[in-house]
This record gives C-alpha cells, sequence and structure tokens, in this order.
C-alpha cells in the first residue's frame, strides 16, 4: 500500500467525518449522537401557522414541554403591547398555552406566575421561562424582580427607574405536578447575586437554563452582569451553578462559561442558551451576539461539554443564521432569540424562539422545522 494511497484514503476519511450526516439511529428509532448532525442542514421555512400571536400582548422567550398526558405545552412571557417592547422588565407574567401536537397552534390557557407584590423578590415581573419535567413532576426555571421605582410606559431604558427592576433580577423555580395545576413559587430565588461586589454576577442574574446529566447532576446556566458603577454595569457573561436537586441548593463555578479566546472588549458574547443532555454529553444552544462561534453575528450557534463548565463549539456550530425564512419566502423581519429545542427520541424536530413583529412594536413566538428532508 503506497504512501499516496494511504494519503489520499485519510484525506477522505476527513472529508467525510467533517461533512453533515444523516442522523444515524438505532434499531429502537433513538438518534445514537448528535456530533455528526449539522443543525443548520435541517433549518426548514417556518409555516405560517407555527407561531404563537396574542393581539394585545408581546410574547417573549417560549419554553415548550410535553404533559404526562401527552398533550404539549407553551410556557411563555407575555406583557401588555401598548406599554412597549421594554416593559418585559416592568410588566412581564408567565402564561400557559396548550397543543394537542408540538408545532400547535397553541391556545392560550391561563397565567401561571402573576405579579404578587413588590414585597416579594419576584412581585413585580416573571421573565425568561425554562420547564423541564424530571420524575413525574414539572421546574419551572425563571427570571424575579421587584423594585418600587415608577417607570413611565411606554417603558424605556432611558428612565432611571427602569433600571431597578433590571438589576434585582434573581433565578427561581417553581414546581407542579401537572402544568395545568397550581405552581408553588418560593420566597426566596434559588440564585441570587454574589455578595463579593466584583464578581461577575455581582449586580443581577437572569436567563436560567437547566438540564439534568447522566449522573442526576443539575445544571444551571445563566445570564450574570458585574458592577462597574453604572446603572448599566460591566460585561454580561454567563456563569454556571450545580446543584444534586432541582431545587437547590446551588454551588458556582468560579469562571464564566461560553467564553471564546479572541473576546478582546466585547460587552457580551453569547446570550440565550437552551441546554440539554444526550448520550453522556451537555450541549446547549446559544445567540452568538457578535459571531466569535459561526462567525455570523445574531445567528444561533451549538456548543458541547462533558463537564457543564468546558464549553466548545461543535463539529457544525452553526444552528440558524441571522435572518430566517417564511414558508412564503419572505424573511421575517427579526432575528430568532430565546431559542428552546423540541426532540423525539433525541432526534430535533422544532426550535422555538421569540422575535419581534414591526421592528419590535409587537413580538411573538415561531416554532421552526428541523428535518433533512423537505417540508
Amino acid at each position: 500500500m503506497t504512501l499516496r494511497f494511504l494519503s489520499t484514503l485519510l484525506l477522505l476519511l476527513v472529508c467525510h467525518l467533517a461533512m453533515p450526516q444523516q442522523p444515524t439511529l438505532d434499531k429502537k428509532g433513538w438518534l445514537v449522537s448528535m456530533d455528526s448532525v449539522d443543525l443548520s442542514m435541517m433549518v426548514q421555512p417556518v409555516p405560517a401557522t407555527n407561531r404563537f400571536v396574542l393581539p394585545d400582548y408581546n410574547i417573549w422567550c417560549g419554553s415548550m414541554v410535553r404533559g404526562n398526558n401527552g398533550t404539549y405545552y407553551l410556557l411563555y412571557a407575555r406583557w401588555p403591547k401598548a406599554n412597549g417592547h421594554y416593559a418585559w422588565v416592568t410588566h412581564s407574567e408567565i402564561a400557559l398555552a396548550r397543543a394537542d401536537k408540538p408545532e400547535g397552534p397553541y391556545q392560550h390557557l391561563k397565567v401561571v406566575l402573576p405579579a404578587r407584590g413588590a414585597q416579594f423578590w419576584d412581585g413585580v415581573c416573571t421573565h425568561n421561562p425554562a420547564v423541564i419535567a424530571h420524575k413525574g413532576k414539572f421546574y419551572l426555571y425563571y427570571m424575579g424582580t421587584s423594585g418600587r421605582a415608577t417607570v413611565k410606559q411606554p417603558a424605556s431604558a432611558s428612565d432611571p427607574g427602569w433600571w431597578e427592576y433590571r438589576n434585582n433580577q434573581r433565578i427561581g423555580v417553581a414546581v407542579a405536578n401537572d402544568p395545568e395545576g397550581e405552581w408553588k413559587r418560593f420566597e426566596k430565588p434559588i440564585l441570587d447575586i454574589s455578595a463579593d461586589s466584583t464578581a461577575h454576577d455581582a449586580l443581577m442574574v437572569s436567563n436560567p437554563a437547566v438540564t439534568v446529566d447522566g449522573d442526576g447532576r443539575v445544571i444551571l446556566a445563566y445570564k450574570q452582569v458585574a458592577k462597574n458603577g453604572t446603572l448599566k454595569g460591566g460585561k454580561v457573561r454567563f456563569g454556571v451553578a450545580f446543584s444534586r436537586a432541582l431545587t437547590g441548593p446551588f454551588i458556582k463555578h468560579p469562571t464564566p462559561i461560553f467564553e471564546t479566546n479572541d473576546r478582546g472588549n466585547e460587552r457580551m458574547v453569547a446570550e440565550d442558551p437552551y441546554l440539554w443532555h444526550y448520550k453522556g454529553k451537555n450541549y446547549a444552544i446559544v445567540r452568538d451576539v457578535v459571531g466569535k462561534f459561526t462567525g455570523e453575528s445574531g445567528g444561533l450557534a451549538l456548543l458541547i461539554s462533558a463537564n457543564g463548565y468546558d464549553w466548545q463549539p461543535t463539529a457544525f456550530p452553526k444552528v440558524l443564521n441571522r435572518v430566517i425564512y417564511q414558508a412564503s419566502g419572505q424573511p421575517f423581519d427579526d432575528q430568532l432569540e430565546r431559542p428552546c429545542l423540541y426532540t423525539e427520541m433525541g432526534v430535533p424536530k422544532l426550535l422555538f424562539g421569540a422575535m419581534g413583529i414591526s421592528k419590535r412594536t409587537h413580538s411573538m413566538n415561531v416554532f421552526v422545522p428541523l428535518s433533512f428532508k423537505n417540508p
């Protein structure tokens, strides 16, 4: 066997491994591995029916879970459209919608985490829902905030009072036996800011994303903002905390995650993580804020980790372009944020996410079909 032949064979093997592959299934129909799956190649145009819109409310976030009865539920954040986009931190409440199929149509059922008074840590606003089902119960992680400042509506970040609510963000969890039942809230957040004024999360924490690994360890990723003497605070990073129980207590890892060596002075690199665990590995879909993972600012990237704190881009890091298309051929006028992945037997099927309408004078949740076949 000649050296040239071996070199050619090696080159062909490398090229083959570097190419996206049709998801490989085992004999029972489960996905064998995510490692060779290129999610960007699975993205299909979005049908007009694959969206959840309320005429009088802005909708953001959107975390989907399958109920014990086979019904599908969407936990989402909403607030009055008349109050403007920035009222997410002063008027948002987490609500529940239901559908018979993963792709909908979803119908609003009720508000599950309403305002309950400024005396509570989460009494004014609830936002950033991230729900998981585990051993027959449902755990809804969320951002809550409170405050007593008066914020003129429509809300604006130019109002100093707005920053009181933004900076009082903390992370909590509510627990239910059934999504349509009562959600038990707690009197304290499960993740608070650090007492150390120099910590990466000394100012605020929000945007929880949660999974449970193969050893039963709970992994909680979260947005963190440092203090720098201003209302806005310093750089926005993501931290991670671990627990043996879904309700905590959580122990914070000392260093930020989703970092890159060439971050430089960028204020924010990643945002809006969605986490899941599959076949011994942890995966995260994040918004690629400045293009450090995929080369495209505003798209979505796929990262992988064995331990929950060392994260790297996968072999096929691009999940979604900044511009995505409707089934009509027209592009949406906003990027997709706050992703949530729905899988069946490990195979990605739908990518949920929030986006603005008409320059964010309104907003909705959309469900992007994922398939290697034409729709």
